[in-house]
């Protein structure tokens, strides 16, 4: 669905995608000849391989220049010959997969039916097994969310692309739902969706959320609940920028009220805040949850820090309890 990690139970739902069986026969040889390579080391760095094969360059998704044999290796990871054993420096180590030997396996035609060779009870209980897992990371999702979670599904398995129709049909009668405001709602059967909490019950915290973490990667979602669009805009010309590069959605409590670009300026942790209504929120104690959430980020980094409020955060906050008692 996205960049993650998987367990090993969820990534056994997703096999044999039967991929290597459609290569054509050059890069089937070259896949053959780079996993005995690899079976003889262990687990092999992409630059070490390369040195090995000098399989030359290729265009990358992006656009860009990448080693062949690196893109290689990403096509066997993705068709279940290696596996990432760990990382150096941020590259990927492969391995042998216990699955190397797929290679071999049939040709999947995830147009018909029944071609993986798996009893249709049981391809239909892995499917939905999977998106079950997907429901339970985004839930609660709109129609319209739902739909697009379980057609994603044609990246994990592709070899099942031609039912998830039939896999989104039968979620919709599995899941829980119900109707509010117009819009139809889904979450894991079984699951109680929790009472609204009190102002006593509510955590006194702020937390800045990645781009792509759960409660943020439903943009319907987002603006319905919240009543503002977030864009995630790294790609985006800097003149055209809204929220900034890298903005960080901001968590106060229950509502996502603003956002946050974070940078490090000689060892300094920088936060350039912005808020949906112009002005940070009424609440002293607001000041002191961001600056915890701020040196939580500074632990995390490795920069240098405050253990107290920053004269900034702190004078806004001030001058929004001031204004706030003025009008009232």
């Amino acid at each position: 669905m996205n960049y993650g990690f998987v367990s090993s139970a969820v990534e056994a739902q997703m096999h044999p995608r039967g991929l290597a069986s459609r290569w054509p026969p050059g890069r089937r040889q070259r896949a053959h000849l780079l996993l005995e390579f690899v079976r003889e080391r262990g687990s092999v760095h992409p630059r070490e391989v390369d040195r090995h094969f000098s399989h030359g360059r290729v265009t990358n998704y992006w656009g860009g220049s990448s080693s062949a044999t690196t893109h290689l290796m990403e096509l066997m990871h993705y068709g279940g010959l290696l596996r990432v054993v760990r990382r150096e420096a941020g590259i990927r180590i492969y391995g042998l997969h216990e699955r190397g030997d797929a290679l071999h396996t049939p040709k999947l035609d995830g147009r018909r039916q029944g071609a993986d060779g798996i009893e249709v009870t049981e391809r239909h209980a892995r499917i939905d097994a999977l998106v079950d897992v997907a429901v339970r990371i985004y839930a609660p999702v709109p129609t319209a969310t739902l739909s697009h979670l379980v057609r994603r599904l044609r990246y994990a398995a592709p070899q099942w692309h031609g039912e998830l129709g039939k896999a989104l049909q039968r979620a919709r009668h599995r899941l829980a739902h119900a109707h509010v405001d117009g819009m139809d709602w889904y979450w894991p059967a079984g699951e109680r969706p929790i009472r609204r909490l009190g102002l006593n019950e509510r955590e006194e915290a702020v937390r800045l959320l990645a781009p792509f973490d759960p409660i943020v990667w439903d943009r319907l979602r987002f603006e319905r609940l919240w009543g503002w669009q977030y864009r995630f805009e790294a790609y985006t010309p800097a003149a055209k920028r809204k929220l900034g590069y890298y903005a960080l959605p901001l968590l106060w409590r229950d509502h996502v009220i603003g956002w946050a670009n974070l940078s490090l300026k000689n060892g300094e942790l920088r936060a350039d805040i912005g808020y949906v209504a112009a002005r940070p929120p009424r609440d002293r104690t607001f000041g002191r949850a961001l600056e915890a959430e701020l040196d939580r980020m500074r632990f995390f980094l490795g920069a240098e820090g405050n253990s107290g409020i920053s004269a900034d955060i702190e004078a806004l906050v001030k001058d929004a309890v001031s204004t706030g008692r003025r009008r009232r």
